[in-house]
């Protein structure tokens, strides 16, 4: 009995180092909502059950082991059925399953209930950004890499302090305290949306929704990437949710609202050159670089070179169409419901005037509007 006290007193020793390397970093975060704090109250039940079985277990294994060894003169003893053990050990696993399935299904009613939301938030993954619309609120934005594409390649150092690789042009942004209610899916492959501090992890399938939702009890910036291999630049599918307060948020979402609108006033107006170059050099570097490259050179054979692209600066429909719809069968993906009218008119104008292409043309946000519009 001694020594099993011992052994028992190690498992203990055990779980204590154990427990010190968890809140050092080894075990999932709390996160920042009810609900990710309800996820990992279970986790940490489910896991301390399992460890409380594996110390008596093995414990009991490697006392028998060394009580009963045979270099001691032990003798195996032999017998056959008993009714009381057999009881025992189908009760006692069977008492520890209801024990452990009543708080995990009280927290997977809580996950699956998306109802009374607030705010409703479609997500959409594509190759290789995310897509954010504010369902009846008029605003949409398209989420990206910051990190430059020269640091990647190793042409200019590192920026740690920059968040390299997990920093975006446009977080989503939501509020804190309100109830929202996600709805996934994609424009192209399976990609899978995770922020381990807000405990979502949802796939998003093409032709599929898949709801999800959140309450963040913490203002600040939490960060995720895309949890599922979904192409060459999947590693560049970063995350940022920016919670803040609900006031704030609300003059945040009315500058957007007002931004959209003017935006699409500029629909019907004729644009400079200038002004199309300036836009479109922003919308490929946001959009169209990780595939084209900075200078245009391509990354052949999926993604062709445009600078110098003799083809594509004869055939100024054939541009538009491939922006617009995109390529059946290729790499190329429709941009009709990533970027509005005066973001495609910009950036095929860019594409038909930088890198010394000089075709010396433009293409009017009214005439991409029209086209979307058939």
């Amino acid at each position: 009995m001694r020594t099993l006290l011992v052994w028992l007193a190690g498992g203990g020793l055990f779980a204590g180092s154990l427990q010190t390397a968890l809140a050092n970093g080894w075990n999932m975060p709390v996160g920042v909502t009810e609900l990710s704090g309800d996820i990992y109250s279970l986790h940490m039940i489910i896991f301390w059950i399992c460890v409380a079985i594996g110390v008596v277990v093995f414990g009991v294994m490697f006392y028998s082991l060394f009580r009963y060894r045979h270099s001691k003169g032990a003798k195996a003893a032999n017998f056959h059925e008993h009714t009381l053990v057999e009881v025992v050990w189908t009760a006692i696993p069977l008492l520890i399953l209801i024990g452990m399935a009543v708080p995990a299904t009280a927290t997977l009613k809580k996950m699956y209930d998306a109802s009374d939301a607030d705010l409703d938030v479609m997500v959409t993954g594509q190759q290789w950004r995310w897509r954010y619309e504010y369902l009846g609120e008029d605003v949409a934005m398209t989420s990206n890499l910051a990190t430059p594409r020269t640091q990647i390649r190793g042409e200019e150092p590192i920026d740690e302090s920059a968040n390299y690789l997990l920093e975006v042009d446009e977080p989503l942004v939501l509020p804190v305290g309100q109830k929202v209610r996600f709805l996934f899916t994609s424009d192209d492959v399976i990609h899978s949306w995770w922020v381990p501090d807000l405990a979502i992890k949802q796939d998003t399938v093409p032709g599929f929704i898949n709801e999800n939702w959140v309450r963040i009890e913490e203002p600040g910036i939490y960060r995720g990437q895309c949890a599922e291999l979904c192409g060459v630049d999947h590693a560049f599918m970063p995350i940022v949710v920016h919670a803040m307060e609900e006031e704030e948020f609300e003059t945040w979402l009315a500058d957007r609202r007002e931004a959209a609108e003017q935006e699409a006033m500029g629909i019907d107006r004729e644009w400079e050159m200038d002004e199309l170059m300036t836009r479109g050099e922003e919308v490929y570097n946001a959009v169209c670089v990780s595939c084209h490259q900075q200078d245009g050179s391509g990354n052949e054979p999926a993604f062709p070179a445009l600078a110098g692209n003799q083809e594509m600066l004869d055939d100024r429909d054939w541009h538009i169409d491939t922006v617009v719809n995109g390529v059946s069968g290729a790499a190329m993906p429709a941009f009709s419901n990533t970027l509005n009218p005066v973001e495609i008119a910009a950036v095929i104008t860019y594409e038909r005037n930088a890198w010394g292409n000089d075709s010396g043309d433009t293409v009017q946000p009214s005439e991409i509007a029209e086209l979307l519009s058939d």
